[in-house]
């Protein structure tokens, strides 16, 4: 609440707002109350993506523009409450990018880290620093900041990725850089696979051997769904199940054993068949795959639909529950991982 003046004392002040303003002065007091929040209410709406229209446009878009004109044939998922920031959340981007057979999406490295989290086709791949994740529905894919990187589809068929980046984040601190490579594709520096074999076991090379070829903080960057969907049915058929969550497995960095990136999190969730989950709310606005399974997400008491493929984003401090109708398998990513190194992340269960 703005305190009531006195209107001789409110003209005096706006009197003043006006002589101080060519200063770069502003009062304090008449904006506090919205900069200093009792609660987070982001501009950000939740809104869903249905697969199938996203794709639609997706493959017209590839009969026009090629992975080379564009760099990146990307779709935008746009929140329509930050219209004009290419944002999914405050934080984040997100979008879907396609690949067609034969092409290539030129090498470059940028400031942003980035996640794929594969949506559809078989064998093209992801390389990171001339090492190739040959990409499968589900895998996830890292393209961590600095880190060279390309893309290629050597198949007959197109190649489908969600794209997470924390473009908005980079674009906050004002920290942005990025270069191409010369060429379209980086030199082979290891073979496909190399970097899951030595560092995705819980072991690792010997620290100072040459061997010990990716970046102490950040060794590995291709988790397959072929590994993780086993695990988590494990969990699912071992544990007990968790009345918000259902059972939820996140990935992990081995260096370090937390997030797989430094300012984005990612975890999968298996929620049993006619299972509604309680309800929940969390800080860290995220973003949901489908990955198996239909169900209903209701967000502030309003509710839709959801099919395999399609995608969802909840915003900050948003309640929130999940309805399997079959058992629901859902991908998801947030800044958890920013917002923990800062202290700032809070969830409440309701």
């Amino acid at each position: 609440m703005q305190p009531v003046l006195a209107n001789d004392q409110q003209a005096q002040l706006t009197a003043l707002y006006d002589e101080m303003r060519p200063a770069g002065l502003k009062p304090l007091w008449e904006v506090l109350h919205a900069l200093v929040l009792a609660e987070p209410a982001s501009l950000a709406r939740a809104h869903h993506w249905h697969y199938g229209e996203v794709r639609d446009f997706l493959l017209r878009s590839g009969d026009l523009i090629s992975a080379e004109q564009a760099e990146r044939r990307v779709l935008i998922l746009e929140n329509p409450g930050l219209e004009g920031s290419s944002a999914i959340t405050p934080s984040l981007y997100a979008g879907l990018q396609l690949i067609l057979p034969g092409e290539v999406a030129p090498c470059h490295r940028h400031t942003q880290c980035a996640l794929r989290f594969i949506l559809e086709g078989e064998g093209a791949y992801t390389a990171v620093d001339g090492e190739k994740a040959v990409m499968s529905p589900f895998d996830l894919v890292l393209t961590p900041g600095g880190q060279w990187h390309d893309h290629g589809n050597g198949t007959d068929q197109p190649m489908i990725w969600l794209d997470g980046l924390d473009i908005p984040t980079v674009r906050h601190f004002d920290a942005s850089f990025a270069e191409k490579w010369p060429q379209a594709q980086h030199p082979e520096m290891a073979p496909p696979g190399d970097s899951l074999a030595r560092y995705g076991h819980n072991l690792r090379p010997m620290r100072g051997t040459s061997a010990d070829r990716r970046p102490t903080s950040q060794p590995l960057f291709h988790y397959p769904y072929k590994q993780w969907r086993p695990a988590l049915d494990h969990l699912a058929s071992t544990a007990q199940v968790d009345p918000h969550l259902g059972h939820a497995l996140e990935f992990t960095n081995p260096a370090d054993g937390g997030p797989v990136m430094e300012t984005i999190s990612a975890h999968v969730r298996l929620i049993p068949r006619g299972m509604e989950t309680a309800p929940r709310r969390s800080t860290d606005g995220t973003i949901f795959v489908v990955v198996e399974g239909k169900g209903q997400v209701e967000i502030d008491g309003v509710s839709t639909r959801l099919s395999p493929r399609d995608v969802v984003v909840i915003p900050s401090w948003k309640r929130h529950r999940f309805h399997a109708e079959d058992e629901l398998i859902i991908f998801g990513f947030s800044d958890k991982a920013c917002q923990q190194k800062l202290g700032l992340f809070r969830e409440e269960n309701l």
